[in-house]
């Protein structure tokens, strides 16, 4: 079976040493929709060098680890990369993250669920420097074809939808090589670059990968509801519920749930509502 779990969970965490520095922090904003406008002070905060705050989700791609793929290569694992997707994927902060970084990254299995027609497989990844936990990660794939092996399908992410009209709703256009910008962090998965790979995974173009439709979606809650103020998001989670194209516009609606807890959902209007993140958190202090 393409699959092992027990091979997976029982095999030793991977430590990686990552490093980055204030150009891939610049990329990664540029990736997710920073600097338009280009001049405008709320923006420079994400662009330019002597102003520069480091979005939460930038978390996703320190060290411009190879993303998805790189996940895979893992004992006990042995998939088709285009029946991959990602599921899901929570951040949680210990501190703000530095402009400049060294850190150890360390990755293990957590779990292998059984969805009957798919696996999820389910990691962490927790990162430190010599000052401390810095974040820890958690994240699903999901695998089309390879469930059905009698294990547990695992718990629900579902919540119930949030209540009454959204605090805010705004729209943040996706450009037609937000993608290829994008996987200049890390993230070379084909399937948001490759016409043809895109096809064989069923779809009809290229998708944006869903950790850009997550970081877009970060920044705008910071930018709306936060002040701005990058140091303030505590934890940050999202369930890919659907897929947005390079082109398309990512319309966001946002509810304060309580003190310190925002909702938020992202579809795309173009395709009469169709869900793109759902289920999704943001925690703040």
């Amino acid at each position: 079976m393409p699959i092992d779990p027990a091979k997976a969970l029982a095999a030793p965490p991977r430590r990686t040493g990552i490093t980055w520095e204030p150009k891939d922090v610049q990329l990664y904003h540029l990736g997710v929709g920073a600097g338009i406008p280009a001049t405008d002070p709320a923006e420079l905060r994400y662009t330019l060098e002597n102003e520069l705050r480091v979005l939460p989700a930038f978390a996703t791609v320190a060290g411009g680890g190879p993303g998805v793929v790189g996940e895979l290569d893992a004992p006990g694992i042995d998939v088709d990369l285009a029946a991959v997707l990602h599921g899901g994927q929570t951040l949680t902060l210990h501190r703000p993250i530095p402009v400049h970084g060294e850190a150890v990254q360390t990755t293990a299995v957590t779990a292998v669920h059984d969805k009957g027609t798919a696996a999820v497989i389910a990691l962490r990844s927790e990162t430190a420097d010599a000052h401390g936990p810095l974040w820890t990660s958690d994240f699903q794939l999901f695998v089309r074809g390879e469930g059905g092996f009698g294990g547990t399908r695992g718990p629900s992410v579902r919540l119930p939808p949030p209540e009454g009209e959204p605090d805010r709703v705004v729209e943040r256009g996706i450009r037609e090589d937000q993608a290829l910008l994008y996987r200049l962090s890390g993230d070379r998965n084909p399937l948001h670059a490759d016409p043809g790979f895109a096809r064989r995974a069923g779809f009809e173009r290229p998708i944006l990968h869903g950790l850009c439709s997550y970081g877009i979606a970060l920044k705008a809650v910071v930018d709306t509801l936060l002040d701005g103020e990058v140091a303030k998001v505590r934890s940050y989670a999202a369930r890919f519920a659907g897929v947005a194209y390079p082109g398309e516009t990512l319309r966001l609606a946002m509810w304060r749930q309580g003190r310190g807890r925002i909702r938020l959902e992202a579809t795309a209007p173009q395709r009469a509502g169709a869900p793109v993140l759902a289920d999704t958190w943001v925690e703040h202090g």
